[in-house]
C-alpha cells in the first residue's frame, strides 16, 4: 500500500484529464466490479462471449497462416465470430488451403463465414458456376458467405476487376442461389442511405459496415500503384460514410414503416477505436448487433499469441466493466 501511495503522489499531475469522453452517462452506484468478461450475445442461433467480430483479414500470403491460426485461436479461448480474408485464392487452387481451414482451431459453436467478392460472385454466376462456391462453403465447414462490395477499390486498383451490373442485381442472384445465409460488407468507404436501405430490404443474415474511418482499401490501392503521390489526392478516395453515420442512417430506415426489413443482423465495423465506442454503438442499434475490428486485430496478430491473447482479454474484460457503469443519454 505504500507503494501504491508514493505512486498516487508521483503520477498525480501526469493524471490529470481536461474533458470527460462525451456520449456516455458515468453510473457508480447500481453494480459490483463483473465477475466474468465480455457481454454474451446472440448471432446466428450460436452464442458469443462478446458482441465482437474478427472482421476479414488475410489469406494466401506468406504471414496468412500464422495470422490467421493466431485469430482462430482467439475466437475459440474468447468465443468471437470471424468473417475470413477473400477466399478467391480457393476457386483457383487449393495451395492456400491451409490458411483457410480454421473451422478445426474455431471450433463447431462459433460463427464463421467464408468471403469473396462481388466481382468474382458476378463471373462464376455468369460462368453457371456458383454450384463451386456452395461446395468451397460446405468444404471450410463455414456458417455461409460474406460478399464484399468495393467498387471504389476494384477502381483505384491496378489491374482491378471491373462490374458489368449493378452490384445490387449480383446480390440478388446470390441469394438466390446461395445454399448458405449470406452477409454483405463495404471495405472502408461505409455506405450511403440508398445503398443501406436496399441491403436491408433483402434476406441477409447480416450487413457489415466497413465504414469510413479504418483501413481504407481504396487509398491503400492508390498508395500501391506508381506515381501515388499525385494519384493519393484522387477525391473519390475520401467519400465515405462513418460507423456513427451509418447507423444513424439505419434507425430511421428502420423506424419509418413503409420499409420492409428482412436482415437480421448488423456487424458494425470501421473506424471503431476502442471496446467503449463499439459498446455504444452495440447498444444503439436499432437491429441485433456486434462491432467488428480488424486493423487493432492485425497489429497484434502477426507475432506470438500471447500479444493477441492480452489484446482481446483488454476488450472483453473493458466491456462487461462498461456495462456495468456507463449509460447511454
Amino acid at each position: 500500500m505504500t507503494d501504491r501511495k508514493k505512486d498516487h503522489l508521483d503520477l498525480a499531475f501526469q493524471a490529470q484529464t481536461q474533458k470527460p469522453l462525451s456520449g456516455f452517462n458515468y453510473e457508480p452506484l447500481f453494480s459490483g466490479h463483473p465477475t466474468q468478461s465480455g457481454i454474451p450475445t446472440l448471432f446466428h442461433g450460436k452464442w458469443l462471449g462478446s458482441p465482437l467480430w474478427i472482421s476479414s483479414m488475410t489469406g494466401g500470403t506468406k504471414e496468412a497462416a500464422q495470422i490467421n491460426k493466431n485469430l482462430a485461436m482467439a475466437c475459440a479461448e474468447f468465443k468471437l465470430g470471424m468473417g475470413l480474408g477473400s477466399c478467391r485464392p480457393l476457386l483457383e487452387s487449393k495451395q492456400a488451403w491451409s490458411d483457410f481451414d480454421l473451422r478445426p482451431l474455431i471450433g463447431d459453436d462459433l460463427p464463421f463465414f467464408a468471403n469473396l467478392g462481388i466481382a468474382q460472385l458476378e463471373e462464376y454466376i455468369d460462368a453457371n458456376r456458383f454450384q463451386e462456391i456452395n461446395d468451397m462453403v460446405v468444404a471450410l465447414k463455414a456458417d455461409g458467405l460474406i460478399v464484399h462490395v468495393n467498387p471504389l477499390q476494384e477502381w483505384m486498383q491496378p489491374g482491378g476487376d471491373r462490374y458489368t451490373r449493378a452490384p445490387l442485381e449480383t446480390l440478388k442472384q446470390v441469394l438466390e442461389l446461395s445454399t448458405a445465409p449470406v452477409i454483405v460488407k463495404e471495405v472502408g468507404q461505409g455506405m450511403g442511405p440508398r445503398s443501406l436501405q436496399a441491403l436491408l430490404e433483402l434476406p441477409l443474415l447480416a450487413i457489415e459496415f466497413g465504414a469510413f474511418g479504418g483501413t481504407n482499401f481504396a487509398l491503400l490501392e492508390l498508395l500501391r500503384s506508381e506515381n501515388n503521390t499525385e494519384k493519393q489526392a484522387d477525391p473519390l478516395a475520401y467519400i465515405g460514410h462513418t460507423a456513427d453515420e451509418m447507423l444513424s442512417f439505419a434507425a430511421q430506415i428502420t423506424a419509418n414503416p413503409s420499409t420492409q426489413v428482412h436482415t437480421q443482423h448488423l456487424i458494425i465495423s470501421g473506424g471503431i477505436k476502442s471496446y467503449l465506442h463499439g459498446y455504444r454503438l452495440v447498444q444503439q442499434s436499432p437491429l441485433p448487433a456486434v462491432y467488428a475490428m480488424a486493423s487493432g486485430f492485425l497489429a497484434h496478430a502477426r507475432g506470438d499469441y500471447a500479444h493477441l491473447q492480452a489484446f482481446v482479454k483488454t476488450q472483453v474484460e473493458g466491456l462487461a466493466m462498461a456495462r456495468a457503469v456507463v449509460d447511454l443519454p
